[in-house]
């Protein structure tokens, strides 16, 4: 499976409106525990579902399968996919390299990424997202992983200019459990887990829900399990030539709630900036040039 092709969630989630309330009913069966639901005989799919075995051959075709076998190959595909080290993503792409330079292929990828990320996304989902982390009746709580942690931190130190009560939890650290403590109900994590999803990230987002927090996760087109915790889940693609799955898509994400944040309480947002700003200049942090 090449990082260009849909997923077959992303095939299920554009193909909704087509599909028939029984089709409907199994599609969000298979997506309630995607993808393992999808990986056992049809009988046991079909029965889970509380469909009949036609359904679930029908609907397999209208996701552009031949048939249940198919649609498992791809399935078990994307499970490869999600566990794959950087090496044998490296070896997935110099198989079929494109030909020019690094710097036109690797561009393309991203904008790749961007328009097939953008297109599943609901514009009225991030607007919520958005309403949630610029609510200062609730504390933020933003966590990432061992790459991850670096787009944690970006939003991280823009939040804390926007808005109070914003704090980054560390999941590499064995602290990390203290945070849990001052959690109240409507707490809001931003959590950012892609492939190889950490077991950490994922004990701190169910303990975190256990409390009453709602989540947000930033995660991939194979979604962290996270994803089952979560109230709004954005799954961006992240495959470029490399050996390393690029973050420039979630990147984007990231900025554009920075700025829908920022904008939802100008006035508060205005004052603290500059007060910081003040606080610069006392201890000349930043060079003048006047």
């Amino acid at each position: 499976m090449s990082g260009g092709i849909l997923t077959i969630s992303d095939r299920i989630q554009s193909r909704l409106d087509d599909l028939t309330r029984a089709e409907r009913q199994l599609a969000h069966s298979i997506l309630e525990n995607y993808p393992a639901s999808g990986l056992g005989p049809l009988s046991v799919l079909a029965q889970d579902a509380k469909v009949s075995g036609p359904t679930v051959a029908r609907m397999v075709q209208k996701l552009g399968f031949k048939g249940y076998p198919e649609f498992q190959a791809e399935l078990r595909e994307e499970l490869k996919a999600k566990v794959k080290s950087p090496v044998a993503k490296h070896d997935t792409w110099n198989e079929s390299a494109p030909s020019g330079h690094i710097l036109n292929s690797f561009t393309d990828a991203v904008i790749n990424n961007i328009r097939h990320t953008l297109g599943q996304i609901e514009p009225d989902l991030f607007d919520a997202a958005c309403d949630m982390v610029a609510d200062t009746r609730h504390h933020v709580y933003i966590v990432g992983g061992r790459i991850t942690h670096t787009l944690a931190e970006y939003l991280f130190l823009h939040l804390q200019v926007v808005r109070p009560n914003v704090t980054h939890i560390q999941t590499t650290s064995n602290a990390w459990p203290h945070y849990l403590l001052n959690v109240k109900e409507g707490d809001v994590f931003v959590v950012f887990d892609m492939r190889r999803y950490e077991n950490n990230t994922l004990k701190l987002a169910e303990m975190a829900k256990a409390q009453g927090a709602r989540l947000i996760l930033f995660t991939d087109q194979w979604r962290s399990p996270v994803h089952h915790l979560a109230q709004i889940s954005f799954s961006a693609r992240i495959v470029v030539p490399s050996a390393w799955d690029s973050t420039a898509t979630s990147l984007l994400l990231v900025e554009t709630m920075i700025s829908a944040v920022q904008n939802s309480n100008w006035t508060a947002t205005k004052d603290r900036i500059e007060a910081l700003e003040d606080m610069f200049d006392q201890t000349r942090l930043f060079r003048k040039f006047t």
